[in-house]
């Protein structure tokens, strides 16, 4: 599912609300997690799972084309956590 039908999705679930409205929520959401995420913090949606940031330390790499060690760069990445109702459901739990 990509954004755009997300946004359809909970447009058509929810006709009291303009799909312009629903589009501007999703994308506050997004927002929001993505500075969380900026800022170091984690983000829990129970039922859902948690997003947060880990560290990957700078390392020597190799070029897998021709071989050739490289020097990786320290950085962050973003790392996800499934709750229990998601990994329930995932493997026909619940629901």
């Amino acid at each position: 599912m990509i954004r755009s039908e997300l946004i359809q999705k909970l447009s058509e679930e929810n006709p009291h609300l303009y799909q312009r409205d629903v589009e501007r929520i999703v994308n506050a959401i997004f927002e929001e997690i993505i500075d969380a995420l900026s800022n170091g913090d984690r983000v829990e949606l129970r039922g859902f799972g948690a997003f947060s940031v880990k560290k990957r330390d700078s390392r020597t790499g190799r070029n897998p084309r021709t071989g050739e060690s490289v020097e990786v760069d320290e950085k962050h990445v973003p790392f996800f956590k499934a709750g229990k109702l998601l990994r329930d459901r995932l493997n026909g739990h619940g629901g």
